[in-house]
């Protein structure tokens, strides 16, 4: 049997990357933003407003991918702000897959900009693993017109790590008879699913690398970090059994979260940003047929402290005055009502394919009344889909300025009404 043959393709900075290529190749601009010192980031009078992608000229000021806008100019005013155009980003990513699955039919897509390829067995039409990751990364530069970084080994894991050891528009190998030589003396930080969090608990426990963490004790690992303990220890010795899954898998949750323009410091406050998340959610929700048992409500506060609280439903139900009411009372439970919000998120888990209440005596919501909620919902989504989200807002957003329906898509592809890309990006 075949080794395995793993690919993880990473394409550089790409929202930017893909800003620069559009207005290069569709618009005919003569400056490349990837040549001068430029960023991908929203409104600069918004708190929103971070840095999404960066070019290698901005790094050389100390930009950082996730600083404030204002941060960043106060770095380099000269630097150029490009806003991020969403409808743009998922066609450069449409056509960045189709190229990979002209090399292989078993590629996973990770995220937008990423994805893993089943090499195994193709050495007879495109080489060696080397070769043929050169050969898709100088395809992919010239008929996309971006750069990528190819990461090869034998499983998912150590081809993402592999991608990440140096960039922009490189290839290179870690095979497990690789690993102590060009992961082990990593930051244990670098380690895949190793986050702030779990470096602090490691250090403090002596573990500063990657080899540190793979010669560790197992025991204790679980003892103080849980599963998760264990977990990144396999992944520290490389341990990966994980196969590359064309199909995606199935949604087990539906979410969103927004940063506020200016911190919540009132339940009404709070109450207005979670209506506005419930209303995306939950037409998402109704898009895909699907209905949640459990909701989730996830707060971050104006220090960064992050923090969550759940409860399940009395059935599962996609409507969004109901989930809404749920969403309040998890809110209640889990808010002080003093400490500052920046970030609040609502997510929905439990899911099923049809709904189900129960309902008793004393329930403020009868069978008639669930089924006329439903049926006023799926009016509203069928009048937004076909004129936009603006022509039926809920009159608690008549003079408030958030937005209301906020977090998940951009607004342009929420609605529909987004500009046509050209064939030849």
């Amino acid at each position: 049997m075949a080794e395995r043959v793993i690919f993880h393709v990473d394409a550089n900075s790409a929202f930017l990357s893909w800003s620069a290529a559009y207005r290069v190749k569709v618009l005919g601009e003569k400056v490349d933003l990837r040549d001068i010192p430029s960023v991908v980031a929203g409104d600069k009078e918004s708190r929103h407003s971070i840095i999404l992608a960066k070019s290698t000229p901005a790094k050389k000021f100390g930009i950082q991918t996730g600083e404030p806008l204002f941060l960043a100019l106060e770095k380099c005013p000269e630097l150029v702000v490009v806003q991020p155009d969403y409808a743009l980003y998922v066609q450069a990513s449409r056509h960045f897959v189709e190229l990979l699955r002209q090399f292989s039919p078993c590629v996973e897509q990770y995220s937008i900009d990423e994805a893993w390829v089943d090499m195994t067995g193709t050495e007879r039409l495109f080489g060696a693993p080397r070769l043929a990751a050169e050969t898709m990364r100088q395809r992919v530069w010239e008929e996309l017109g971006f750069t990528v970084n190819v990461g090869i080994s034998s499983n998912k894991l150590l081809a993402k790590m592999a991608g990440d050891l140096e960039k922009p528009n490189k290839v290179h190998t870690l095979f497990p008879e690789e690993m102590e030589e060009k992961m082990w003396p990593l930051p244990v930080r670098d380690l895949f699913l190793v986050g702030a969090a779990t470096q602090a608990k490691l250090n403090r426990m002596g573990i500063y690398t990657i080899g540190d963490l793979a010669k560790a004790d197992v025991k204790l690992l679980q003892k103080r970090l849980g599963k998760h303990g264990q977990t990144i220890w396999h992944f520290a010795n490389g341990r990966s059994a994980d196969a590359v899954t064309p199909e995606p898998a199935e949604n087990k949750g539906y979410g969103n979260s927004v940063t506020t323009a200016k911190n919540v410091v009132s339940t009404e406050q709070a109450r207005q940003v979670l209506l506005s998340l419930c209303e995306t959610v939950a037409t998402r929700m109704r898009q895909d047929g699907m209905c949640g048992g459990c909701i989730a409500v996830h707060l971050r506060t104006n220090g960064f402290v992050h923090f969550s609280h759940q409860s399940k439903l009395h059935g599962a139900t996609n409507i969004t005055e109901e989930l809404f009411r749920a969403a309040c009372k998890v809110f209640d439970e889990a808010w002080d009502g003093v400490t500052p919000l920046r970030q609040l998120g609502v997510q929905i888990t439990s899911l099923a394919k049809e709904p189900y209440q129960q309902f008793d005596l004393f329930s403020e919501l009868s069978p008639q009344r669930y089924e006329r909620k439903l049926k006023l919902d799926e009016t509203v989504d069928a009048l937004r889909d076909k004129y936009g989200e603006n022509v039926i807002r809920r009159a608690r957003f008549t003079d408030n300025p958030e937005d209301h329906m906020s977090g998940g898509l951009d607004k342009e592809r929420r609605t529909g009404v987004t500009k046509p890309i050209p064939k030849e990006f």
